[in-house]
């Protein structure tokens, strides 16, 4: 049997498997059961994609059979044998589908499934700026538990995305790899169809981030092969329908590398004996590129440890989180000020505290000098402190400045972990992203609780205290200069982020300071200046420059944005926005919905529906994604009304943003506790009882001029 032979008997099996459990789900449940994957707006997002059909119940599954089969057709051709593969696909999305309206809960720990729309939407920056350099699917089973956890954990050091479908995730639970999407390992399911919510995060991030029309199969094809960085790699036995399905991954520009003999096709199908060569091989074939800073630290480094728990049965020492004093700083210094490499620890190290619960005080400083080195850009690399440490292995770091938390786990203590290696990962790290702004640095790490409590007076409030000053003169008005954002545009290419002082970028990660850093660490990339020229209405926030900046790199997809206006032409957004903001029109304003929400707003729609409305780079006037602390600035759709327009948020949303909102809404408004007299799930989310709350409150949205 040829390689096309056995990709098409692959894809029978596939349609065979599909059409039969369809059968039997509709002889259980009848034709109108619900069928949907949870928390996404997308229903079953590759049929979507490929059709344009939302499908909601099993007897609209019916018609998806017949799909499948037309792409069927046994021609031994490159172009049939692709199409084949993506009826695979079809076919797999129809079985995980039937499992999900079948059983509540298909899957159970440690394998996930269905991947959320909210997760995807939350990998969209890490992606973008680097920090997941690339997808790696995972797929059968490895000659020995050895092998598989080398493999996964190489791509985990590397601060890829891994996938894992079949027994390999026995045999990575067996090789001690640390999993779960905080770890970015993630257990998919033991079956070969489970590896369908792989490609539904590929179709659903065209969706997202590209604004592909459903319906357009051959743009989604295109946006996936240029714009997802993902990969195979198929071990042990290919059976016929794994072959298969390797073939829809390769339709949808995914190579897929195997330690199989198959018959080779240059860049798409490769084989690789050598386990030691895997990584490498496929990190080739799709052209991913891998910037490795080697660190003399007894520990693994990498983006994929970003999110580690250290537990307190798994810890062996903390510092701060309210239980000691813990602080940070980092300070521009001069040339001659700094002794390049210095690491000092002052106070006890880790390995000299005894007791069984392990505290220490901390205070962390870091010197940098260089010529282009300004004091705005403290601040922002004074935050990467944060992720920095986090990426340390055995390391968790939680907070900034002087509500820094620190805590060192058994296991990299066991290995040699000590405070000096927090220097060494600072120092590296600070002249590695910030080589255009830091050319020395030196690290002093404090533990002695005197000294601690001494220099945080000395050193770190006034600093503290100068930059929040500094922070509160920057406004709009006072400056001559806004920054663009293009990080995004890898995934959505029609969006241009325009970050003001009192704008920060959407994904909640770039200030206008930090835009301005971006430009002088890296002056022909995301962060440009955008001159304030030829202002058309400073009310709405419209100036010609900005026009013709965004118009120009958009593509001519947009020509007019508003800075602080809802309802006219408002700024795009590509996905990985932090909330979006929404048009109530019976209570006169809007509600803002935050993407860890998961329950209906009372628009009557939820997140993911909102956001399918507003990614991409798309103008929905009414609808608008932004940053959280955007919801306190004055600049808030002040065109509309501004804070007195804002009905209803989520409790957890309204809790985080109370203080700063409070304070605008006295400011401007004169309102005290104005976050009372929001509305939450709690509360209401029936539109009339919403209505009820907000006039019980008198809340000043329902006297204003409409907002429509």
């Amino acid at each position: 049997m040829n390689l096309f032979q056995t990709i098409f008997t692959g894809s029978n099996q596939a349609v065979s498997a599909a059409e039969g459990l369809l059968k039997q789900a509709i002889e259980q449940k009848g034709r109108d059961h619900k069928v949907a994957f949870p928390d996404t707006a997308y229903a079953l997002p590759v049929i979507y994609a490929a059709t344009g059909i939302k499908i909601t119940t099993l007897g609209e599954l019916e018609g998806a059979i017949g799909i499948v089969k037309s792409l069927i057709v046994e021609e031994l051709q490159l172009t049939q044998a692709l199409n084949a593969g993506l009826a695979t696909a079809v076919s797999a999305e129809i079985i995980e589908a039937i499992k999900y309206a079948m059983n509540e809960t298909p899957y159970e720990a440690p394998c996930a499934g269905h991947i959320s729309d909210p997760i995807i939407r939350s990998l969209g920056v890490p992606l973008v700026t680097g920090d997941i350099p690339g997808v790696a699917v995972v797929l059968g089973e490895c000659p020995d538990s050895a092998t598989a956890a080398k493999v996964i954990k190489d791509y985990q050091s590397k601060g890829l995305l891994t996938f894992l479908v079949g027994k390999v995730i026995d045999q990575a639970i067996e090789g001690n790899v640390k999993m779960g999407l905080e770890l970015r390992v993630i257990p998919l399911g033991y079956d070969v169809t489970s590896v369908i919510h792989v490609v539904s995060v590929a179709i659903r991030a065209s969706l997202i981030f590209g604004a592909v029309e459903p319906g357009k199969l051959d743009k989604h094809m295109e946006y996936t092969k240029n714009r997802v960085p993902a990969f195979v790699n198929a071990f042990g036995p290919l059976s016929e329908l794994v072959v298969s399905a390797g073939a829809g991954a390769i339709a949808l520009g995914f190579p897929v590398i195997t330690d199989q003999v198959v018959p080779e096709v240059p860049t798409l199908l490769l084989t690789q004996k050598d386990y030691d060569k895997f990584v490498a091989t496929s990190l080739e074939a799709r052209g991913i590129k891998i910037k490795i800073t080697e660190l003399p630290i007894p520990v693994a480094f990498a983006a994929a440890f970003e999110g580690e728990r250290i537990r307190k049965e798994d810890m062996y020492i903390e510092f701060g989180g309210a239980k000691t004093e813990c602080w940070e700083l980092l300070r521009k210094k001069e040339l001659s000020e700094i002794e390049d490499h210095k690491i000092e620890v002052i106070g006890p190290d880790i390995d000299s505290v005894e007791g069984d619960t392990k505290r220490l005080p901390m205070a962390v400083i870091v010197d940098v000098a260089g010529k282009n080195m300004q004091e705005d850009f403290e601040p922002v690399l004074e935050r990467r402190i944060h992720y920095f440490m986090n990426y340390t292995e055995g390391v968790m770091h939680v907070g900034q400045r002087d509500t820094a938390w620190i805590r060192v786990g058994k296991e990299a203590f066991e290995k040699g972990f000590r405070l000096k290696h927090f220097g060494e990962i600072l120092y590296a790290k600070m002249l590695d992203e910030f080589d255009t702004v830091v050319d020395k640095c030196q690290v002093t790490i404090i533990t002695d609780a005197e000294k601690v409590k001494a220099l945080k007076a000395e050193y770190a409030a006034p600093r503290y205290a100068a930059r929040d000053a500094r922070l509160a003169s920057l406004t709009d008005e006072s400056v001559d200069t806004f920054y663009s954002c293009k990080l995004c545009q890898s995934f959505a290419p029609a969006h241009v982020c325009i970050v003001t002082p009192e704008r920060l970028g959407l994904c909640g990660a770039v200030s206008w300071l930090d835009a301005k850093a971006t430009k002088e660490l890296d002056p022909t990339g995301p962060c440009q200046p955008i001159l304030k020229e030829g202002v058309e209405d400073e009310v709405k926030g419209i100036w010609k420059s900005v026009n013709e900046y965004v118009e120009e790199n958009s593509q001519g997809a947009v020509g007019r944005v508003t800075l602080y206006s809802l309802m006219e032409d408002p700024m795009t957004s590509c996905g990985c926005f932090e909330c979006i903001a929404g048009i109530m029109p019976e209570a006169n304003g809007v509600i803002i919905v935050n993407r860890e929400f998961p329950g209906e707003t009372p628009v009557g729609m939820r997140f993911g529906e909102l956001a399918s409305m507003t990614g991409g780079g798309v103008q929905t006037p009414g609808f608008m994604g932004h940053g959280r602390y955007f919801i306190s600035s004055k600049k808030f759709i002040s065109a509309e009304g501004g804070t007195a327009r804002i009905v209803w948020m989520p409790k957890e949303l309204k809790e985080s943003v109370r203080e700063k909102l409070n304070q605008t809404a006295k400011e401007v408004l004169g309102i005290d506790d104005f976050v009372d007299m929001v509305c939450d799930e709690t509360i209401a989310t029936d539109p009339e009882k919403v209505l009820e709350f907000l006039t019980e409150k008198g809340h000043p949205a329902l006297t204003m001029d409409s907002i429509m």
